[in-house]
């Protein structure tokens, strides 16, 4: 097959409402010809400089990393391709966890042991809320940081070139939404010499369970602060159990899901994979007891992790998984077109 480039993403993924906004093509780019423009928009900005086209310098790194392209199969079983499935909590305090804290405390004891020396993750501004693609190397800054992000503008793989090529990172975690796994799971397995120092360094891929996320500006500036009068500063916790609910000190506010389609961006829209398939563990909250976290463990890559955090005390076990649940959304996902 010929090389394809950024003309190939352009007419294939953008065009067609695809883009996911991962930020892998941002982050595999030799050039750094792609940039997101501020504000939300639906896929980068068409490099003005692409070696491919104007040098006839063979590439494609672009095109091999992006999750929407080449008709991608999907597995048979909703879930995708996995070892086992756990319910696990963090045995030691994390302020901001969205459920049991089993992702945090996983990366927590891997950067204690060096089995990672960076985490590239999704880190919010606390004064606006507004997410951005971060490397993390301290167990505190993680611990400070944990906690689900339901508004996206971020392209979350941008911070892996930083961590990779700039910082020289060689053992690297990543949190990853399931189409930031899906890219990860391209750029591991491509072959690409470009994508060779990524395939290298990324040692853990922890993938997040999601029915979809919803846009910064028509999120937080059209539904929370300009319909509920309320300031991102002022938020101390957001939740997705059946409707979105917003708690702002002793106030808390519920808009239904069915209300927020607008902010829902179009790439979300099409996409399938709920259980973030391309992963080393998937995680969520569906499926768990409350205070617990539901784990996917998908590799032996994952299971070694796994049992190097409860062998060192920093995670438990609970019950075993309701697993109808988590299909049963996974499925709904699956049957999108």
């Amino acid at each position: 097959m010929a090389e394809k480039n950024y003309k190939d993403l352009e007419r294939e993924v953008w065009e067609k409402g695809l883009c996911t906004r991962c930020g892998a093509c941002t982050a595999v780019c030799p050039v750094d010809a792609f940039t997101f423009p501020p504000g939300s928009p639906a896929h980068p900005e068409p490099p003005r400089y692409c070696k491919m086209e104007a040098d006839d310098v063979p590439c494609g790194s672009c095109y091999l990393a992006c999750p929407r392209v080449e008709g991608l199969s999907r597995p048979a079983d909703p879930l995708g391709d996995y070892r086992s499935a756990v319910t696990a909590r963090a045995t030691f305090p994390i302020p901001g966890r969205q459920s049991g804290g089993a992702v945090t405390a996983l990366l927590v004891n891997a950067l204690d042991k060096g089995l990672v020396d960076a985490v590239v993750t999704v880190a919010e501004d606390p004064w606006t809320r507004k997410p951005q693609s971060v490397v993390i190397t301290g167990k505190e800054a993680l611990v400070a940081q944990a906690g689900s992000r339901y508004n996206w503008w971020v392209p979350l793989l941008a911070a892996l070139k930083e961590a990779v090529v700039v910082r020289k990172y060689r053992r690297v975690a990543v949190v990853a939404l399931p189409c930031a796994a899906a890219a990860l799971a391209r750029i591991r397995s491509s072959g690409l010499d470009l994508h060779a120092p990524y395939a290298r360094a990324v040692r853990l891929v922890v993938g997040l369970f999601c029915t979809e996320t919803f846009d910064y500006e028509r999120l937080m500036e059209g539904k929370v602060r300009g319909e509920l009068g309320i300031e991102p500063w002022e938020i101390e916790r957001m939740d997705v159990r059946g409707s979105l609910r917003v708690t702002a000190g002793e106030r808390t506010f519920e808009l239904p899901l069915d209300e927020l389609e607008t902010c829902i961006p179009e790439g979300c829209r099409h996409c399938t994979d709920f259980a973030a398939w391309g992963a080393d563990i998937s995680a969520g909250a569906v499926g768990s007891p409350a205070g617990y976290t539901t784990l996917l463990i998908r590799t032996s890559t994952g299971r070694g992790f796994f049992e190097e955090a409860v062998n060192a005390g920093l995670l438990e076990v609970g019950e075993p998984v309701d697993l109808a649940r988590v299909e049963a959304l996974a499925r709904k996902k699956m049957g999108r077109q």
